[in-house]
């Protein structure tokens, strides 16, 4: 069987990103990352409580653990749906201290790579992160089928009444479920 070739004029993806914006930097991000064949995978809603499947629970644990991996990362409200899961991510300015008088010393703001596109640190590093975790997880557990959608929806936060909106959004999402 002859291997796939990318075409670069036939096979061009465009970005969902906003363009020219720096996806490192500091603030809040609501995401939102689906499932690639939309079925239910990771639990249901019943009586407008959501109850997770087993794949569900490890998503649910890979979530809360991106601070460990990215200790620049502070987890807001976030639901893990029957096919989808919402979060609001906070990137945070790290700083360095010096152990002899404790003051900053620099910034540890994340740089391009010139050899891949997602920058470390950035918000797509993060979610690819997230997902590969819980990939890895499925396919050692007899999940071989498990495939997330390729991208995430964002929406970058910008003020305060933005994400008190978000936050309550995401907690009624279980009981606003109509199954979609």
């Amino acid at each position: 069987m002859e291997k796939f070739k990318y075409n670069p004029e036939i096979h061009h993806r465009q970005s969902i990103r906003l363009k020219g914006y720096d996806y490192s930097s500091p603030g809040f991000y609501f995401v939102t990352i689906c499932i690639d064949d939309g079925q239910y995978q990771f639990g249901n809603v019943v009586n407008k409580k959501m109850y997770l499947s087993s794949i569900g629970e490890i998503v649910q644990k890979c979530w809360l653990e991106i601070p460990k991996h990215y200790p620049n990362i502070v987890l807001n409200e976030f639901v893990v749906m029957p096919n989808h899961v919402h979060g609001i991510i906070e990137i945070i300015v790290q700083r360095s201290v010096r152990a002899q008088n404790l003051e900053p010393v620099h910034d540890l703001l994340p740089s391009q790579n010139e050899f891949q596109h997602i920058i470390p640190k950035s918000l797509g590093s993060i979610i690819r992160g997230f997902k590969i975790g819980v990939t890895k997880w499925c396919r050692k557990n007899n999940h071989e089928y498990f495939k997330w959608h390729r991208d995430f929806y964002d929406h970058i936060i910008r003020e305060n009444d933005d994400i008190d909106d978000i936050r309550q959004y995401i907690k009624n999402n279980p009981a606003d479920w109509e199954g979609g």
